[in-house]
């Protein structure tokens, strides 16, 4: 029984990291068309979920957590918007370095993850209740 107990909190664990990961990637395609609102100031920069595995010496087993969510660093784009209130004086507005495609792509693989985790923390519910019900 410790050894189902264990492997549902490895899903568990799973299923909370890619719950975060999809938080940031709704954050970040929220923010998609972010600009500022004044000129020089950054727009909205992407985030990037970073992972990172630990041991839990109680269960003995590794799990994994998002450990912390940093910046991209990539370069914003540049699109001629002359009337933007964030337009610089050659009339360029800078874009977030959000790109949707790439986010919707973030987001299918971080909800097959999850699903996957769910599985098998399905799997592992109803082998523990059959194991129930064999020693009853």
């Amino acid at each position: 029984m410790d050894d189902i107990s264990t492997a549902m909190q490895i899903s568990a664990a799973g299923m909370r990291a890619q719950s975060a990961r999809l938080r940031v990637v709704a954050e970040n395609l929220a923010n998609a068309n972010s600009t500022s609102e004044t000129p020089g100031l950054d727009p909205y920069r992407r985030q990037i979920p970073v992972f990172s595995s630990y041991v839990d010496r109680a269960l003995g087993a590794d799990l994994v957590e998002v450990s912390r969510v940093t910046l991209d660093p990539s370069e914003f784009t540049l699109r001629f918007e002359p009337s933007h209130p964030a337009a610089n004086e050659e009339g360029y507005v800078m874009l977030p370095n959000v790109n949707p495609m790439v986010e919707m792509m973030d987001l299918r693989e971080a909800q097959r993850s999850y699903e996957a985790n769910l599985g098998a923390l399905d799997t592992m519910r109803s082998m523990a209740a059959s194991t129930l019900r064999i020693l009853e």
